[in-house]
C-alpha cells in the first residue's frame, strides 16, 4: 500500500497537472474498436440469442479466431454452451460441464484466464465429441465476472498452435467483462435460464447464521447500497473518463477525511484507527493503476472500476488467509463507493431509510456502517463477516445487532421486507408469520420490562437473598465501551483486551500511541479499576503487519503470551506504554494463556524490567501494582498452589479453558456446541479452583461468557465466584440474577451433582431456578 500518491497520479490530494497523454497500446486500440462495434450491435434488433449468436461471431472475427464460444452458468453449477461459432451448432444448449471439469471448467474453478497453444495436451482437457473441437489445437479462455461470482467463460479457438500474447488476453477480458454484465443484466439472456444453485431455491421462512453482536430487532429490509447499473460500458475518449476517475477519486478522498475528522472529533479512538487503515486502502496505486488501465483499453471509467473489482473478489475469494478475505471487504467499500462518486451521488447513502431499517448486506466496510450513522438502523444482516472483522468491531461500539455468515440472505430477502433478528438465537427471520410476530413484540415487551427492572436495580448493590455480596465489572475491547459503566452501573473493567488497537492499524503501535489510549481509557473509568490484559493475537486475531506462520492448530499454537515472551521487545513496549499511563493510580495487569508457573515468572520479569527503567528515568510510577493471570488452560489447574503465591488476582476465561478442558475447537460447527460449560466434570474443576483461592485469600474473577448468562452465572455464584465480568448488555440481568437468588440454597443443591454422570446439569438447574423464582430468562423469539 502506498501513501499520498505522486502529484498527476489519480489518488493526489492536489490537483493533477495536465501530461500529454501516453500512446495507446496495440491492446487498448484492438479492445476500443471491438467494444465500439459491440456497442452498435447491441443497439441493433434481434433476439437475445441471436444478439449473442452475433457477439461470439464478431469476436471470433475481430480476434482472428475460428472459434468463438460462450458458456454460461446454470443452476446446479453447471456450464453450458450457450453460443459459439466454429463449433457444431447442434451442441448449443446440450454441451455440459461441471466446474473445475474441462479446460473451461478449470478457468471457472478458479476464476483466471487460461492460454494454451496445445490445448488438447493440457491434464484437464475433456473432448467433448459433440461439439467437433477436434481440429482445434490452441485455446484461449476468459471467465465472465459479474458482482464477484464467476457467471461463464468465453473461449477463443484455433486450428494452428497459436501462442496467445498478453494484450490479446487483456482484451479478452475486456470484452468479457461487457458480456458478463449484457448478460446478467437480463438484456442477453432471460434471467431465468441462468440461475445459479447459490441463486436458486424455495424462500425460507428463517434463516441461520452467528451472532457478532446481540439483541432483539424488527423492521423492513433496506438492501445496502443496490448495485448500479452501468449504463455506459464503452468510452469513446479515454482521456475524458480519465479526468472523471481523478475527480471521483478526489471526492471519495475528501469524504473519507470528513470521517476520519469526525472519529477523531467523537474521540472513538478504534474508529479513527479504523478509518485511517481504510483511507489507505482507498490511496492504493495498484488498484487505480490498474482501473487506469482498463480504461485505456476502451472501458468507461464505471464499466473499469467494476472489471478491477470482479477481478479482485474473484481472486482473493480462494485465498484462505482471513485477513485478506476481511480486507477484501473493506476493497467491496471503496469499489462502491467510487461508483458512487463516479454517479455524482456521493457517499450513495439513501436518505428515506424506514424509521426501522435493518440493513442486509453481502459484506460491509466500517466507514459505510458509519455513513448510515442516526438512529434508523436497527439491525444488520451480513452474508460474510467475523468476530475480528472492522464492521463487527464499530456495530457493537454502536450496540446494534449484528448476524453474520447468513447464507443467501441478498437472494432471499427483498427490498423493504420485514424481518426479525433473533440475537440470542442467531436467527432471522424473513417475512414473518403472524405467530412468529406476535412472538417478538411478546418478547420486545418482556425485554422493555426486564430494562425497566435493570434500571431499578442499577444503582443497588449485587447482594444476595441471603446476604453474599458481588461486584459485576464489564469486559470491553473498545473505547467507545467505556461509558457502559456508567450506563450500567457496573463497578469496574474486569478485563480489558488490548488486542483491538493493534488490528485495526497498518503498523504496531509505538509506545506514545499506546501509553495514549491506555490514559485516555483510565480517564473516562475514573476511579473505578481497569485490568488491562496483555496483548492476546495469533489464532484467528491477525496482525496486517505480523509475518505470517502457517499452523495446523493456531488456537493451540504460537499466541498470547508465547509471542509476548519469544518477541520480549513487543511485551515491553506495552508494559512500558502502561506503566506510563498509569502513572499515580493502580495498575492491573495480567498475563494471557499462562500454561506453566515459569511463563509467569518469566512476564513478571519483563515487567520488573520496565518497573526500573521508569525509575531509571525518574517517571511517577503507578500507585500500587497488582499482577495476574487468565486461567485459560488446564495444565495450571496442577500448579495452583504454586501460581496463587505468585500473583494477586486471577481472572477465570472459560471460553478457552472449554475447549481444552475437552479437546473441543468451539468454533468447530460439528463439536463446537457438543460439550456444555454447565457439564458436571467441568464444574467439579471449577469448584477445586474457587476453593484454592478462596483458602490463599486470592482473589478469582471470571471473565469469560460464562459469567454474561444468568443460568450459569447462578451456578458460578453457588460454586464460590464473588467476582464477575460480563458484557455490558449483560450487567442488567446479571444484577437481577444476583438479587433473586439464594447462593446458599442453590449450593446446597449443587455440590452432590458435581459428581454425576451427567452430561449437562443445564436442565436440573433451569428447573431449580423456575420455583425458586430466580431470574434467569434470556429474551428470545419463540417457535
Amino acid at each position: 500500500m502506498s501513501g499520498a500518491t505522486d502529484d498527476g497520479e489519480l489518488g493526489s490530494r492536489q490537483p493533477p497537472r495536465r501530461r500529454p497523454p501516453e500512446p495507446p497500446s496495440r491492446s487498448a486500440i484492438s479492445a476500443r474498436r471491438l467494444l465500439s462495434r459491440l456497442r452498435d450491435l447491441m443497439a441493433g434488433s434481434g433476439t437475445a440469442q441471436e444478439r449473442l449468436d452475433k457477439i461470439v461471431s464478431l469476436i471470433a472475427a475481430e480476434m482472428v479466431a475460428e472459434v468463438c464460444s460462450c458458456y454460461l452458468m446454470r443452476a446446479g453449477e453447471v456450464l453450458e454452451l450457450f453460443a459459439t461459432v466454429g463449433l457444431n451448432p447442434e451442441a448449443v444448449h446440450q454441451t455440459r460441464l461441471r466446474i473445475g471439469e474441462g479446460i473451461v471448467g478449470d478457468i471457472a474453478a478458479h476464476a483466471r484466464p487460461l492460454a494454451l497453444s496445445n490445448a488438447p495436451s493440457h491434464p484437464n482437457f475433456a473432448y467433448r465429441p459433440e461439439t467437433g473441437e477436434d481440429p482445434y489445437q490452441s485455446l484461449c479462455g476468459v471467465p465472465l465476472i459479474r458482482s464477484g461470482r464467476v457467471r461463464g467463460v468465453l473461449v477463443i479457438q484455433n486450428r494452428q498452435r497459436r501462442n496467445y500474447v498478453d494484450d490479446e488476453i487483456e482484451t479478452l477480458e475486456t470484452i468479457a467483462m461487457v458480456v458478463a454484465e449484457l448478460v446478467g443484466s437480463g438484456e442477453l439472456v432471460n434471467p431465468q435460464e441462468i440461475t445459479t444453485a447459490s441463486d436458486a431455491g424455495l424462500l425460507p421462512q428463517r434463516i441461520k447464521g452467528t451472532t457478532l453482536s446481540g439483541g432483539l430487532a424488527m423492521g423492513h429490509a433496506v438492501l445496502h447500497r443496490p448495485r448500479l447499473t452501468l449504463r455506459e460500458m464503452v468510452a469513446e475518449d479515454p482521456e475524458v473518463e480519465l479526468d472523471r476517475l481523478r475527480d471521483a477519486v478526489a471526492s471519495m478522498h475528501s469524504a473519507i477525511d470528513d470521517l476520519v475528522l469526525a472519529g477523531r472529533a467523537s474521540g472513538s479512538g478504534e474508529y479513527v484507527d479504523i478509518l485511517e487503515s481504510y483511507r489507505m486502502f482507498a490511496q492504493d496505486r495498484g488498484w487505480l493503476g490498474r482501473i487506469r488501465e482498463a480504461i485505456q483499453q476502451g472501458l468507461s471509467a464505471d464499466a473499469a472500476v467494476e472489471r478491477v473489482q470482479n477481478e479482485m473478489r474473484a481472486r482473493l475469494g480462494q485465498i484462505a488467509d482471513p485477513y485478506f478475505r476481511e480486507r477484501q471487504h473493506d476493497f467491496d467499500d471503496l469499489t462502491n463507493r467510487l461508483l458512487n462518486h463516479l454517479a455524482g451521488k456521493g457517499s450513495g447513502i439513501q436518505l428515506g431509510l424506514p424509521e426501522d431499517a435493518i440493513l442486509v448486506a453481502r459484506s460491509l466496510g466500517p466507514a459505510e456502517l458509519l455513513d448510515y450513522g442516526g438512529g434508523r438502523l436497527k439491525g444488520l444482516i451480513l452474508e460474510e463477516g467475523s468476530a475480528t472483522s472492522h464492521v463487527a468491531i464499530v456495530a457493537r461500539g454502536l450496540d446494534i445487532p449484528l448476524i453474520t455468515r447468513c447464507n443467501r440472505a441478498l437472494s432471499l430477502i427483498e427490498p423493504l421486507d420485514p424481518l426479525i433478528i433473533d440475537g440470542a438465537n442467531g436467527q432471522v427471520f424473513i417475512r414473518p408469520s403472524e405467530d412468529i410476530v406476535d412472538s417478538y413484540n411478546r418478547s420486545s415487551q418482556l425485554s422493555a420490562e426486564r430494562r425497566r427492572l435493570y434500571n431499578e436495580v442499577r444503582d443497588l448493590p449485587a447482594v444476595t437473598e441471603d446476604g453474599e455480596p458481588l461486584s459485576i465489572l464489564i469486559n470491553a475491547s473498545l473505547l467507545v465501551e467505556v461509558p457502559h459503566l456508567d450506563s450500567t452501573g457496573a463497578e469496574g473493567i474486569g478485563l480489558y483486551r488490548t488486542e483491538i488497537p493493534f488490528m485495526v492499524r497498518a503498523e504496531y503501535p509505538d509506545v506514545l500511541q499506546q501509553t495514549e489510549f491506555y490514559r485516555s481509557i483510565l480517564n473516562q473509568a475514573g476511579n473505578r479499576p481497569v485490568t488491562f490484559r496483555t496483548l492476546d493475537v495469533g489464532g484467528d486475531k491477525t496482525l496486517p503487519y505480523f509475518p505470517e506462520h502457517e499452523e495446523e492448530n493456531p488456537a493451540m499454537g504460537w499466541r498470547a503470551i508465547r509471542i509476548g515472551l519469544d518477541r520480549p521487545a513487543m511485551l515491553r513496549m506495552q508494559l512500558r506504554a502502561m506503566i506510563r499511563a498509569t502513572a499515580g493510580r493502580e495498575f492491573r495487569v495480567m498475563f494471557p494463556l499462562i500454561a506453566e508457573v515459569a511463563e509467569l515468572d518469566a512476564a513478571r520479569h519483563i515487567l520488573n524490567i520496565e518497573l526500573d527503567r521508569a525509575r531509571a528515568e525518574q517517571r511517577t510510577l503507578p500507585a500500587e501494582i497488582k499482577v495476574g493471570v487468565m486461567l485459560e488452560v488446564p495444565s495450571l489447574l496442577f500448579q495452583l498452589d504454586q501460581l496463587l503465591k505468585s500473583v494477586d488476582f486471577v481472572s477465570l476465561g472459560t471460553n478457552d479453558l472449554l475447549q481444552y478442558f475437552y479437546a473441543a475447537d468451539r468454533n468447530n460447527p460439528r463439536i463446537g456446541q457438543r460439550y456444555d460449560v454447565l457439564s458436571p466434570g467441568f464444574l467439579d474443576a471449577l469448584m477445586t479452583v474457587f476453593e484454592h483461592c478462596r483458602a490463599a485469600r486470592v482473589p478469582i474473577c471470571v471473565c469469560g461468557e460464562m459469567a454474561s448468562r444468568p443460568i450459569e452465572a447462578m451456578a458460578l455464584i453457588a460454586l464460590g465466584a464473588r467476582i464477575l465480568s460480563v458484557t455490558p448488555q449483560a450487567v442488567g440481568s446479571i444484577k437481577a440474577l444476583v438479587r433473586s437468588m439464594n447462593a446458599g440454597r442453590v449450593r446446597t443443591f449443587l455440590a452432590p451433582l458435581v459428581k454425576s454422570r451427567d452430561h449437562s446439569l443445564r436442565d436440573k438447574l433451569h428447573d431449580f431456578a423456575r420455583d425458586h423464582h430466580t431470574a434467569i430468562d434470556d429474551v428470545a423469539v419463540a417457535v
